[in-house]
């Protein structure tokens, strides 16, 4: 189950890695479609990465922010997370801008971590999880860990 709290309503950790996703959402890079996206991930140890979208005009070569902030993490040697917290506006104000499928996949890849959906307009932000957005994902290093083949 996913729930939804005002930002105000949550712990400094948590506000903190608010700030940081809705800050970082400004050195996006997006002429295309002018939708800014910014993420911002903590490893298990603590450490801190951000991420944004990165549009290329061969639109299958963009890379959004939760892969940017994960890619950044992984480059410095971190391979397990805590929470992913992303910030988008949303077109509606009844909705929240939710992680692409290939984000969703790529996410799984490392586990089942904490996932913070910002609506930086109205300060509110919907908690769920990687397994919550991604119930059956594609797992093949657990499937031959599991049957060797």
């Amino acid at each position: 189950m996913s729930d939804v709290r005002d930002l105000s309503a949550l712990n400094s950790s948590a506000q903190e890695l608010v700030r940081l996703s809705v800050g970082v959402r400004e050195k996006a890079y997006c002429p295309y479609s002018r939708f800014k996206v910014g993420a911002a991930l903590v490893c298990d140890d603590g450490t801190t990465f951000t991420g944004v979208n990165v549009e290329n005009s061969s639109y299958g070569a963009t890379i959004c922010a939760e892969r940017s902030a994960l890619v950044a993490a992984v480059t410095a040697g971190h391979r397990k997370f805590k929470r992913i917290c992303v910030s988008a506006e949303a077109t509606s104000t009844s909705g929240f801008i939710s992680p692409c499928g290939v984000c969703r996949q790529f996410m799984s890849e490392f586990g089942d971590f904490d996932v913070m959906l910002v609506r930086p307009s109205d300060k509110r932000v919907l908690f769920t999880s990687v397994h919550r957005l991604l119930p059956i994902n594609l797992d093949p290093l657990q499937e031959f860990l599991t049957t060797g083949s």
